[in-house]
């Protein structure tokens, strides 16, 4: 007789320095299900899974595959043994190609060399299977995080997987490239394969999983079916209070006067943007929208130097500035919050500290020293502004979770006091009340008068809290719709203007 449940964990403690992880928590996902686990951004769920995944040493509790007791050494003993896991942050070598990336470690040989036609043709097959167009021989450098997402749960399926955890798995994925990847979890779940699925959005959680367990604080706080489940009722238990609003007041007013001018803006190298000319006020909230290709984050990296721009020009407050790199940018009062956090946002081995006040490293400065007093005071400022969760400043960022993550390197920008503040998808992977405190912020930049240019790949969000939304079609701007004329409807429409 089958087991009623494929993985069991119970009881399970983890504790970090300063700080109690996990405590007591239990999670059973039965055979060809998805569970979702959700909860606010420190509430345990990754960790939980890394004590699954062997990448950390449970203190107490049991976990159970297929009714057996197991305890993973490491990451490749649990994948051996048929458990895998798509972390939210990719950790991929840009370097090496498609099919390197997903064979790494246990590349097919022939007479002792690696076999790149059998490695070439299973990768095809792979890819094939999923439904995937992507060139096993092609760079990851030159695959876009979407894509390059989508690769990594190929890779976790090419395993004799089990059990698969996606954490955040559609936080950078297209609406097309979602319903991809919904196609092949059910093609999972009628192979009798468990997956534990972490998300913050809410609507795709009551759409495909079976089950839902709510964390907070590191502890269960519910498990039960998505039928007797409510997008209220989720919100609530996540956050441990009602909220009735999930975008704050706009209370700001946009003033006339124009903070950015950007004209005729085409980047060097492609793909880029292209003849991109727009005004940002005073004050002013600015959406980016469009659909995954659309350039969106290449416009941003243009207008701070980042990427060459091979025409056009920047005015600020009527004046022609250049931003020819990100040093010149920071001087002219600009800050930039980048999508991908772990690869171009934090310093991973560093303390929140130091990632909080590198940005403006030179206003705590004392003759040949640094005022530790200015930078701890300045730190605990932005943690407690933030409401980030962290044992203490001197934490390592890369024991925080994601969204805390976030917070730091958004308060690292708001201390430097720009005027105006570019936002990649400043709330990718953060839940609903993190969400909330971050729209605060915005919302409050934009009242003292800063300019803030917004870009995410949440419609919803873009209409709550902007007060323009510019739409981008494959490195184009397809036009700019004042709040009054804003939809989804005519958002979506420009979208696919120029494709």
């Amino acid at each position: 007789m089958a087991a009623e449940y494929l993985l069991e964990m119970e009881n399970i403690e983890k504790s970090f320095p300063g700080v109690k992880a996990l405590d007591r928590v239990t999670l059973k996902v039965r055979p060809g299900t998805v569970h979702a686990l959700m909860g606010e951004n420190g509430a345990g769920k990754s960790t939980l899974m890394k004590c699954l995944f062997g990448l950390y040493r449970k203190d107490a509790g049991t976990i159970k595959i297929d009714g057996e007791e197991v305890n993973y050494e490491d990451p490749k003993d649990a994948l051996i043994h048929g458990v895998s896991m798509v972390h939210q942050e990719l950790n991929q070598v840009l370097r090496r190609n498609v099919m390197e990336n997903i064979w790494l470690g246990r590349f097919p040989k022939k007479r002792g060399l690696v076999d790149h036609k059998k490695m070439y043709d299973d990768t095809k097959a792979l890819m094939d299977e999923l439904g995937l167009s992507v060139d096993p021989t092609q760079e990851l450098s030159g695959i876009s995080v979407s894509r390059r997402q989508m690769i990594e749960i190929a890779k976790a399926i090419s395993y004799n997987v089990k059990v698969l955890v996606l954490d955040e798995p559609t936080s950078s994925l297209s609406v097309e490239e979602c319903e991809k990847l919904f196609e092949v979890m059910n093609m999972l779940k009628e192979r009798g394969v468990s997956m534990v699925y972490i998300s913050h959005k809410i609507d795709e959680i009551l759409r495909i999983s079976d089950e839902v367990t709510i964390m907070r604080d590191g502890k269960n706080v519910v498990t039960k079916k998505k039928e007797e489940l409510t997008t209220d009722e989720i919100i609530k238990n996540m956050v441990g209070r009602d909220l009735t609003n999930r975008y704050p007041p706009r209370e700001h007013k946009v003033s006339g006067e124009v903070l950015l001018k950007v004209e005729n803006l085409t980047g060097m190298y492609e793909p880029t943007c292209h003849n991109v000319s727009f005004e940002l006020h005073k004050g002013e909230i600015l959406g980016i929208s469009g659909l995954v290709g659309s350039r969106r984050t290449e416009l941003l990296e243009t207008i701070f130097g980042v990427a060459h721009h091979k025409e056009g020009k920047l005015y600020k407050d009527g004046k022609e500035i250049h931003n020819r790199n990100s040093k010149e940018a920071f001087k002219n009062g600009f800050a930039f919050v980048t999508e991908e956090r772990r690869a171009t946002g934090i310093f991973p081995q560093a303390d929140i500290r130091f990632n909080t006040t590198i940005a403006n490293i030179r206003k705590y400065r004392k003759g040949l020293l640094l005022s530790d007093k200015n930078m701890g005071s300045d730190t605990q400022k932005m943690i407690d502004a933030l409401a980030t969760k962290t044992p203490s400043q001197k934490t390592k960022i890369q024991n925080l979770s994601g969204g805390n993550q976030q917070k730091v390197i958004i308060a690292r920008w708001l201390l430097a006091n720009p005027d105006i503040l570019l936002l990649d998808e400043p709330t990718r992977g953060i839940d609903v009340g993190a969400k909330y405190e971050i729209y605060q912020l915005i919302i409050q930049l934009a009242k003292e008068g800063k300019g803030v240019i917004f870009v995410s790949s949440e419609m919803p969000e873009l209409l709550g809290v902007c007060d323009r939304i510019m739409v981008m079609s494959n490195g184009q701007l397809a036009g700019i719709l004042e709040r009054e004329d804003l939809s989804e409807e005519v958002i979506m429409r420009l979208s696919v203007k120029y494709v």
